[in-house]
Formats: C-alpha cells, structure tokens, sequence
C-alpha cells in the first residue's frame, strides 16, 4: 500500500514540558489504525500537528512525500487530511440537511465570495448521498440540537468526509455515545468510510472497540510511541499492559481453553 502520511521525529514541547517527541509513524492508503494511551499521552497533540492546528517544534511531516509543516488547516484539509472532534462542530439550530449543505458549500468553495448565500441548495442531492452512507438520511430534515449524541457525531463526521479525505482522523469517535450502541455506532462509521478508501486514524479509549475495528494501533506514553504493530501484539505488549491498559485487559482472552 501506498505511504500517505509519513512524520519523521515529530516534537513539540510548551515551555520546558515536553508534551511529543520523536513521533515516527507511517500511515498507509485505505488503513485503519487504533491510537491509545492516556490522557496527556501526546495523541490529540500528534493529531494536531498533523492537521495545522499546532505547530510541531521540530521535526518533518510528509503527505504523499511534500511537507505539511506551516500550512493553514483550511490548505491541509483541501490537500486530502480532514478530522473530527471529540464534541461534535455543529450549528445545533439549523437542520441535519443544512449542516451538510454548508459543509459542502465550503468544501466545494474554498474562498466563497462575499454576499453569496452560506449554503447552495444545489447540493443537496449530495447532501442526502452522504448522510444514506451513514446511515441517517432519516434525521436529514431534523434539528441537531435534538438528536442524540451518536447521531451528532455521525453528522459531524460525515460532513468531514464531503471533500473526500484520503486521511480522516476521529478523536474518540464513541466519546459519548452508550455501552450498548457503541459497537453498532462504529459498525457503521467503518463500513461507511470503507466505501471510500479513506484511511482512518481513530483516538479510542474503550479497548473492545479497538480489538473490534483497528487491524493496527499505536499505543502513546507520555509524548512517545510505546508500541506500534498488529492490535494483537500490541495489546499483550507488557509495557502497554503495564503503562496503558492495565494488566486486568485480556486476562480472560489469556485464559481461555486452561483447564
């Protein structure tokens, strides 16, 4: 598969506290990857500097071989990299349809021009294609406001994914959404994104879902990779279960068919 995003020693310190450093990672076409660790672990700092929102403090970031370093977050997202947030970016007032179209618009218009209406309503049959793959056109003339959490993030989601992203990352995409609806939730998040050929990077926290979903993970310690490999191997890593799941994970998976 093809090399889609590569950092070379990524870093970024505030001050004396060092909050990333030497972030060595490669991500490839069509991949989905678990990242874990603990809060402050430098994953959301890693997804910022690859996204604009932060500037590393040194170090290379490479998106089918050019750098990203000092781009705008508007540039970057143009280029093919989008992302979600943990608490969904949405105008809670306006329909599920409208939130779309303005996602669309922009996406479709970089730099709109002034006095053009905020969204073009010749969109919408996109709109709704986009929301089907999700599976929830049904809410599409519904205020966000109204709709629950896992529904929200789905929307938000799905209006990241209108420019065709090559690289989505989702900051703990279940963050919010109930025990009993998050497999199904990311059930139907993955399969979307797989008609796609997106590459996804999902920030998770509950471990059924990373075993369920991610074929690889990056597990992150206070700023650095502590492991990075098959989900299987890293999640029995001992320094993993001993710095990031705890020792408890996978004791029955362990056990199974001892007499």
């Amino acid at each position: 598969m093809d090399v889609i995003l590569e950092t070379r020693d990524l870093k970024r310190t505030f001050g004396a506290v060092v909050a990333a450093h030497n972030i060595n990672i490669r991500i490839h076409a069509g991949e989905v990857m678990g990242v874990i660790g603990s809060n402050g672990a430098g994953k959301t700092t890693f997804v910022n500097m690859v996204t604009g929102y932060l500037p590393p403090s040194s170090g290379e970031i490479l998106y089918r071989g050019k750098s990203m370093i000092g781009l705008p977050t508007r540039v970057i997202t143009r280029k093919g990299i989008a992302r979600s947030f943990q608490i969904p970016q949405l105008f809670q007032e306006l329909t599920v349809i409208d939130n779309m179209l303005i996602a669309l618009t922009i996406a479709d218009n970089p730099a709109p021009p002034v006095f053009k209406p905020a969204i073009d309503r010749r969109l919408e049959g996109r709109a709704i294609e986009a929301l089907e793959r999700f599976g929830i056109a049904q809410h599409a003339h519904r205020e966000v406001g109204t709709l629950a959490q896992g529904i929200r993030k789905l929307i938000d989601i799905a209006m990241a994914t209108v420019s065709d992203p090559a690289l989505l990352f989702l900051d703990e995409p279940t963050s919010g959404v109930s025990a009993d609806e998050k497999m199904e939730f990311m059930g139907t998040l993955i399969e979307a994104l797989k008609s796609s050929d997106t590459a996804v990077l999902f920030i998770e926290h509950d471990m059924e879902i990373v075993e369920a979903f991610s074929p690889r993970v990056v597990a992150f310690y206070e700023g650095t990779i502590l492991a990075d490999g098959p989900t299987a191997e890293v999640l029995t890593n001992d320094k993993v279960r001993e710095f990031v799941i705890g020792t408890e994970f996978h004791r029955t998976a362990d056990t199974e068919g001892v007499a």
